[in-house]
C-alpha cells in the first residue's frame, strides 16, 4: 500500500527559503532577534513584526515592488 503522506521539502533556493534568509537579514540590521533572549542592544521580534516583514520579503523575492 502506499504511503499517502505528503512531505514538504523546502529546497535552499525556493522563495520561500531566500524570502527566510532575507528577514534574518533584516532583524540582525534593525536589531530585533527571532527568540526571547534579546541582548541589550536588541528587541525581540513579536509576531506582528515575523509575519509583515516575511510577508514583505515574499513580495520581494517573487518580483514584486518593495516597500516604502
Amino acid at each position: 500500500m502506499a504511503d499517502s503522506r505528503t512531505f514538504l521539502s523546502v529546497g535552499e533556493n525556493s522563495p520561500e527559503h531566500v524570502a527566510y534568509r532575507l528577514m534574518h537579514d533584516i532583524a540582525l540590521v534593525e536589531g530585533k532577534v527571532l527568540h526571547r533572549n534579546a541582548g541589550r542592544d536588541s528587541t525581540s521580534a513579536d509576531r506582528y513584526w515575523i509575519l509583515q516583514t516575511y510577508e514583505q520579503c515574499m513580495t520581494v523575492v517573487r518580483g514584486g515592488p518593495a516597500p516604502s
